[in-house]
């Protein structure tokens, strides 16, 4: 064999593993992409189901309530702005708003005992706490696919190729502000 089919073969194999490379780095990061977009969708699926849940509840309850204006009023608030959030970080903060405005709403119902026995209001506020509770789920996994993913970028040599191809950290599905306090709710 001569030397320069020698070389050329050598050539040949170092491009095919360079291009192996970046073929399979870009496919990861890709994946670990799409799996951040598909948990952000899955939490996005139960902000939606609690956003549905709270005209019935508040209806429910803003006949025995109408003093409580400012709460029905921060919920509404919220609702439009989670309605109108375009990006994930404008979701993340209107869904923390209604968190907030809910957490009150509930504080507040405990003062109302014809609201706690009323079987439309306990009805609801189940289904608000298991909706709850999903969405706590799927802010975990979210949290979770982000973590895979941000890592991913910021290690070598995947850093490279996520700068070569515009990867960019996502955020974190991040607590409101007050949250470390659990509202106090007593049905008893």
């Amino acid at each position: 064999m001569s030397k320069g089919l020698i070389a050329l073969i050598a050539v040949l194999v170092i491009i095919g593993g360079l291009a192996a490379f970046v073929f399979g780095g870009y496919n990861s990061l890709v994946s670990l992409d799409e799996k951040v977009n598909t948990q952000w969708a899955n939490v996005q699926s139960k902000l939606q189901r609690r956003f549905d849940l709270i005209p019935n509840l508040v209806e429910s309850v803003k006949g025995a309530m109408a003093q409580e204006k400012e709460i029905f009023t921060a919920i509404a608030d919220a609702r439009a702005r989670m309605a109108g959030a375009k990006t994930t970080s404008e979701q993340v903060e209107a869904s923390s708003a209604l968190e907030g405005a809910l957490g009150r709403l509930l504080v507040v119902v405990e003062n109302y005992p014809e609201l706690r026995s009323n079987e439309n209001v306990r009805g609801l506020m189940d289904e608000l706490a298991g909706t709850e509770n999903r969405i706590s789920t799927e802010r975990d996994r979210y949290n979770e696919a982000v973590k895979n993913y941000n890592s991913a970028i910021r290690k070598f040599p995947h850093n490279i190729l996520a700068g070569m191809f515009g990867f960019e950290q996502r955020p974190y599905f991040e607590a409101n502000e007050g949250a470390e306090t659990a509202p106090e709710v007593n049905f008893d």
